[in-house]
């Protein structure tokens, strides 16, 4: 891959302002600190873009996720992108 970046979904930002309101609810400090987590988890696709194992639900290679805590980091491998497609808690199926 050349010239690789990353790029979030509308619907993947919606879920990490979703995150932080409810992280926010119990630590209104710590919500900002575990959403940068969450977006730094996902800087080693720009080296490493195929490292994510391939979603279950899909089981199609280009569609991948990485976990970070209890969530599940979607995105789908194009030619010049990682494009991150869905935030969500780890106990929730995807479909």
């Amino acid at each position: 891959m050349a010239e690789v970046k990353i790029e979030w979904s509308p619907k993947s930002i919606k879920n990490l302002e979703e995150i932080a309101e409810y992280i926010s609810q119990d630590s209104p400090l710590y919500a900002p600190v575990f959403i940068k987590k969450i977006i730094n988890s996902v800087e080693r696709l720009l080296d490493f873009p195929l490292s994510g194992r391939i979603v279950p639900e899909f089981r199609t290679e280009s569609i991948r996720e990485v976990i970070f805590h209890n969530y599940r980091i979607v995105y789908r491998v194009k030619d010049s992108s990682i494009e991150i497609v869905l935030v969500t808690h780890g106990a929730k199926l995807i479909n």
